[in-house]
């Protein structure tokens, strides 16, 4: 029988289709663990051999728990919301649902070719109804909450409406809007309903603000800061610009303190964690209140260095603060204007990162200092950005780089407060070792002891306190997309309401255009059934709107992060209708206990769905306030990327060894246009874009050569690997095992195709285990010694190497035991059965096809793991060369427990001693126990 990939891993993938094998029940004697991958967008271009890394790795070890008697939940889903979609909609009218389900029936069709374990009947996809409902219903229960700083934790809404009506807000220590008003228990109970309503969207989880966002005109939505690169949009590269708008927003910074604590809790990556702690930006400092001269207004700004105070020579604001259009001076108006509009073209992420560029705008007003009531000029800055603190700053250019660096640039003063610290060419930063000077009451202090005086100072003036502050800003969540959640939120003279729970989903409108409206508003004001009656709870024609009972619903749809900050835990029990999961089903599964997925989605999803987490423990919904125990990243397959040279200003090519100095434009070519040897099919890449289609190759020796370079395995740069091809020509288990053997599971590799045939060759060597031209070759014969200690220290190997994610040794591992029994000549059952179990992790269709020939009945995958005996690798014999005069003539397999008499009297009677003495006595014999015996003589 020959090794026929193709027909036994379909015979399996349907075998385990129909039979469900690794279906996880709620509820199991077996021990529970649950293995989740971050589920994909299922974008139109498929899987290429980059994507499967993580997966691969994950199902390892969920088949290896499987073995080890768990009862193990490893779900799989679609992450199907998302501007991609939508873009391919606005281009084709086609509707983003047909597209996105075309799009996951490839993904399913290429998943279940690789062989992976998934339990299919726990799928999720966001953009169904009946998974969006629990989004909503998340959202609501948000809505109807707020966070008390004195429990740190999420409360009823209701509860806190009894404090007010009771006490007032005087003592509600909350996260909140920062310009809430205090009020007396009489003064709530005298408003109106609404004007509680409006009180109460100050304090909700999640609410409605105005807040500064990146706008992309061109895809008519606003973007989060992970989804602009160098200023523009990642998906077709628009400028984005600052703009403020209406949005609804989340208070994640409430949970600042508990996302950061959170992280010594769980075995994630340290870099990981380090993204998220500097992402959060806890600061220790003062928060300093400055009076605006000749207005009635003041600037508050927080400081981690109140110490400095002295120093102040202006203040920064950023150029999006509300106070700049109220105390700009009319002479200065027009010049602050334009910066204002230039600022707004530049992302945040831009203006955090460009150090070098200097800009900036004089107000014309003045703030006076807090002690020495001097009046400091206040200047507008790119550098200083209203979201982060106050969005303002106050400006000691002694003690802080980019301020000297403004000063500098702008003429402003630079008054040195450092004893004995020269700054004539730079800021000077170390507090450690900073001593005050020409700071009045806190000269010659170090930095501790000047803080603390400087805050009591302030305290006793009324202008400052001691504070900790976090860089982590509410989330904005609000989308101007079609293909998103809706928000279950309708408006009653324009404050937000809640649509009941017992009526979700509120389901996506058709709409006839997916872009905004001509007046700009979002695609859902496109449709013209899109309004809430509530008379009968139900979507109705807009045209109704003002009728007393239908009012209008909320044209926004949540941010992609929504659908996949509860999916984990809904995956616990997907198909339940009544309840976004049940107590029961919590309970047994608790939490994840190994997450794998890219490190690209710390600072987000991963960031997002902690702050959902916790806020669902506060609840009472979940066991644990975080949800993943484990986290690794898996590294990125690079793909080999390959380039033509085109002359500058022609349409030439010239071959990579011709360049030499000439000036050429390097430009990505399709990688199978280009052969083994980086030669290009020129006719093939001709053909492939009209304008190279006349274009001339400069040949060097008949060919043309390509250049190549390892990057990042990318549609746009033509290098992807499909993994069908590797599927159809190598077989998954090849794809597997490859994939495992480039290297570390965290680590980049570089893809290299001609590398896969090691490891086919490798199984087709396995399979000649079993089988020869006459069939299967499996006996029943008494393993022999060596077999054993082969089969195992593979056992201890492996089982080392998955249990520390060494999956890449693991493989070489295999190969040299196949090595092993081959030269063994082994045809044991009582080896090759268990060494299927070893290996069927990482090449499950080869090992259950084997396992069905050697005579077992069900899924290789319920087998138990073979047990390590020790024993097998603890020698018992020694295999003595034997010398002659010193030199080693043939060598003698002996018990290791023989006495040195008994070594030398077996020795003395072997036939070929015997044969080397030729009848004469030895003079003396030297034994070594487990070492060497030499004969003299």
């Amino acid at each position: 029988m020959r090794y026929d990939f193709n027909t036994i891993e379909k015979k399996w993938q349907d075998y385990w289709a129909k039979n469900q094998t690794f279906k996880a029940e709620n509820n199991s004697e077996k021990p529970k663990y649950y293995v989740l991958d971050m589920f994909p967008y299922p974008s139109g271009a498929g899987l290429h051999v980059g994507h499967p890394l993580g997966y691969i790795a994950s199902d390892i070890y969920a088949r290896y728990k499987r073995h080890k008697g768990f009862n193990v939940l490893h779900p799989q889903g679609y992450d199907s919301f998302g501007l991609p979609a939508e873009q391919y909609a606005i281009q084709t009218g086609q509707h983003p649902a047909i597209t996105t389900k075309e799009n996951i029936a490839t993904y399913r069709r290429q998943l279940d070719q690789i062989g992976f374990s998934f339990d299919w009947s726990r799928e999720v996809r966001t953009s169904d109804p009946k998974y969006y409902k629990w989004t909503q219903w998340v959202f609501i229960q948000l809505f109807e909450s707020w966070f008390n700083y004195d429990s740190s934790k999420a409360e009823d809404i209701s509860e806190l409406v009894k404090v007010f009506a009771s006490e007032g807000n005087a003592n509600v220590n909350a996260a909140c809007d920062d310009d809430v008003e205090v009020f007396t228990a009489d003064t709530w109970n005298g408003l109106s309903l609404e004007e509680q309503q409006d009180i109460l969207l100050q304090y909700r989880l999640t609410y409605l603000a105005e807040t500064e966002v990146n706008w992309c005109p061109a895809l008519g939505t606003v973007l989060a800061n992970d989804e602009i690169v160098n200023g523009v949009s990642e998906r077709g590269g628009h400028p984005v610009i600052r703009k403020k708008m209406t949005q609804w927003s989340m208070r994640i910074s409430a949970y600042a303190e508990r996302l950061l604590q959170g992280l010594d809790t769980i075995d994630w990556t340290d870099s990981l964690k380090e993204s998220q702690r500097n992402w959060i930006g806890k600061s220790v400092g003062a928060s300093v209140t400055f009076n605006v001269n000749n207005h009635d207004t003041v600037i508050d700004v927080f400081t981690t260095r109140p110490d400095t105070i002295f120093g102040v020579s202006f203040m920064t604001l950023a150029p999006e603060h509300d106070l700049v259009s109220k105390i700009t001076t009319p002479e200065q108006k027009p010049e602050v204007e334009a910066y204002i509009q230039a600022t707004a073209k530049r992302s945040e992420r831009d203006r955090m990162a460009d150090v070098k560029t200097i800009t900036g705008a004089f107000t014309g007003a003045y703030a006076e200092h807090p002690f020495t009531k001097e009046p400091i000029p206040i200047w507008i800055g790119d550098y200083v950005l209203a979201g982060y603190g106050t969005g303002a700053v106050m400006s000691v250019p002694c003690g802080d780089q980019r301020d000297y660096d403004f000063a500098k640039h702008f003429g402003i003063e630079i008054p040195n407060i450092f004893d004995g610290v020269d700054i004539s060419e730079e800021a000077f930063a170390d507090k450690d070792k900073t001593i005050i000077a020409n700071s009045d009451f806190i000269n010659g202090m170090n930095y501790k002891k000047a803080t603390k005086r400087v805050i009591y100072e302030l305290e006793q003036l009324g202008q400052g306190e001691g504070k900790t502050n976090y860089r982590l800003r509410d989330a904005v969540f609000s989308r101007q997309r079609y293909w998103g959640e809706p928000f279950p939120v309708y408006y009653v003279n324009g404050l937000p309401q809640m649509i009941d729970t017992e009526h979700l989903p509120i389901e996506l409108p058709e709409v006839e255009k997916y872009l905004p409206t001509e007046t700009g508003e979002p695609p859902l004001g496109n449709a013209t059934v899109w309004a809430w009656c509530t008379e009968t709870n139900s979507v109705v024609e807009n045209e109704k709107i003002n009728h007393t009972s239908v009012f209008p619903l909320e044209l926004n749809t949540m941010p992609g992060w929504a659908g996949s900050s509860q999916y984990f835990n809904r995956y616990m029990d997907p198909n339940n209708g009544d309840a976004i999961f049940s107590k029961e089903a919590i309970d047994y599964w608790q939490q994840v206990d190994l997450y794998i997925g890219g490190s690209e989605h710390a600072t987000g999803h991963l960031l997002y769905s902690r702050f959902w987490q916790k806020f669902m423990f506060d609840k009472g919904y979940v066991n644990h306030d975080e949800y993943a125990k484990k986290l690794i990243n898996q590294g990125m397959i690079l793909g080999t990327s390959a380039f033509v040279y085109r002359v500058e200003g022609e349409n030439k090519f010239l071959s990579k060894g011709l360049i030499g100095d000439l000036e050429v434009q390097p430009i990505h070519a399709d990688v199978s246009f280009v052969n083994s040897s980086d030669e290009l099919d020129i006719e093939a890449f001709k053909n492939w874009r009209p304008e190279f289609k006349d274009a001339e190759f400069i040949l060097e020796d008949g060919v043309y050569k390509v250049g190549r370079d390892v990057e990042k395995m990318s549609k746009s740069k033509y290098n992807v690997v499909n993994p069908d091809n590797i599927c159809e020509r190598y077989g998954a288990d090849s794809l597997r095992l490859y994939e495992m053997f480039l290297g570390p599971l965290e680590q980049y590799k570089p893809w290299n195709t001609a590398g896969i045939t090691g490891v086919h060759g490798f199984l087709k060597k396995l399979w000649k285990l079993y089988f020869d031209d006459n069939g299967l070759k499996v006996t029943d014969a008494e393993p022999t010694k060596d077999s054993l200690k082969t089969l195992h220290k593979t056992i201890k190997k492996v089982e080392e190497d998955i249990e520390n994610f060494s999956f890449n040794t693991s493989v070489s591992t295999f190969m040299i035991a196949v090595n092993e029994l081959t030269a063994q000549k082994c045809t044991s059952k009582d080896i090759l059965e268990p060494l299927l179990v070893l290996i069927s992790p990482y090449a499950p269709h080869v090992a259950e096809e084997l396992w069905d020939a050697l005579g077992n009945e069900g899924s290789i995958s319920t087998a138990s793991f073979p047990e390590f005996d020790e024993s097998h690798l603890v020698e018992s014999t020694k295999n003595y060369p034997i010398s002659f005069n010193g030199k080693m003539r043939f060598t003698l397999e002996l018990p290791l427990d023989m006495s040195k008499d008994d070594i030398e009297a077996a020795v003395l009677d072997f036939d070929k001693t015997k044969d080397q003495l030729q009848g004469r006595t030895p003079k003396k014999v030297i034994v070594v126990p487990g070492k060497i015996v030499n004969i003299v003589g």
